[in-house]
């Protein structure tokens, strides 16, 4: 059976690190006996300049038809002057699909971490958790206005909402060391007390092994690179999340080694590093694929089901990040193009010691 990737590029250093992952995941199918096919579409900056829509009707009709979708990265300041938006392209694409539980994993690679990263060497050891971001309700899709003198955005969330993303971070948690930690604002906001309320229900009905801690979101932020170590898995509401989470690459080193996963209630998701666009580096070869490598094996685990190949993606991109080459953001100076070669003869040496 053959597996179809809706592939979108975007803006940007989006292409150049798509074009990583897609080297991997082809070495990937052949190395693991995986059938894959990719189709390629436009969204954000390039569908608008292509045909005045982020996300237009024909990517709809790729992604719907797709097993799973990878995006490198969308927006810039070329599309800053009125007009649509880069990101409601990849916002359209998350509403359209259900795409709710964003999933972003942080386990730095000491290796690189300890030097690249500001936050001080004893605090990253042992640091392995986990972001669950709400993704599709909150205040990003909130009704909106405007007037001469003022401006208003609404945060909204319904219990349902709340249910099914912190039932998403509890199974998670059930599988890994079986804390969950929600975040919110629950001392101001009326959604955020709403958040507290349905989380302690959905972990004391479904969930009653699980330990759960309550943090507020200003602590969260200080906590995060005070004591990173002491979390595991962490779900928050979507523009909490959205902040947090760009805070937590600092433990990393740099945004250009994390991937995400967008996951609904089916097997089909979004797969992206978090990184942005970074137009700066776009064009000049030296944009760091690791984040958009990883993202392609979260693929392979949650859409694929093959937590083998997965698994071994993985181990290659700590090995190389390990050991070298390393890009400029790591220190090294070392193209996108040498690392990715670099990731692929690493993941082929993985394969042969497995199978040893």
């Amino acid at each position: 059976m053959t597996a179809t990737l809706a592939v979108l590029p975007g803006d940007g250093i989006g292409p150049e690190v798509t074009a990583a992952a897609i080297a991997v995941l082809t070495a990937t199918s052949e190395r693991f006996g995986i059938g894959l096919r990719f189709e390629e579409a436009l969204l954000g900056g390039a569908a608008i300049d292509a045909c005045g829509d982020p996300f237009p009707d024909e990517t709809r009709a790729v992604c719907e038809a797709a097993d799973g979708i990878f995006l490198g990265a969308v927006g810039g300041p070329k599309w800053d002057r009125g007009g649509p938006r880069p990101e409601a392209g990849l916002l359209g694409i998350r509403k359209a699909f259900g795409l709710y539980a964003n999933i972003r994993p942080v386990a730095p690679i000491l290796a690189v971490a300890e030097s690249a990263s500001p936050i001080r060497a004893d605090r990253l050891r042992g640091v392995d958790l986990v972001f669950v971001r709400e993704l599709t309700g909150g205040i990003y899709f909130g009704e909106k206005s405007r007037t001469p003198d003022g401006a208003v955005d609404t945060c909204s969330y319904s219990t349902a909402e709340i249910e099914r993303v912190v039932h998403r971070a509890a199974t998670l948690a059930m599988g890994r060391r079986r804390v969950l930690t929600s975040v919110d604002k629950a001392n101001v906001l009326e959604t955020s007390r709403l958040w507290r309320e349905v989380t302690e229900r959905v972990v004391r009905t479904s969930f009653p092994d699980l330990r759960l801690e309550h943090v507020l979101v200003d602590a969260m932020a200080m906590h995060l690179l005070a004591r990173p170590a002491d979390f595991d898995v962490i779900v928050t509401e979507n523009l909490f999340g959205d902040v947090l989470t760009d805070e937590a690459s600092m433990l990393a080193g740099s945004m250009g080694l994390l991937p995400s996963a967008s996951l609904g209630d089916g097997t089909r998701g979004l797969y992206e590093p978090i990184h942005g666009s970074a137009p700066d580096l776009a064009g000049k070869g030296v944009a760091n694929p690791c984040g958009a490598i990883l993202s392609a094996a979260l693929f392979v685990r949650h859409t694929l089901g093959r937590d083998d190949a997965a698994t071994a993606i993985e181990r290659a991109v700590c090995d190389v990040v390990t050991s070298g080459p390393r890009t400029p953001d790591l220190g090294g100076s070392a193209g996108t193009g040498d690392v990715t070669s670099a990731v692929v003869a690493a993941m082929a040496e993985v394969a042969r010691s497995a199978a040893t």
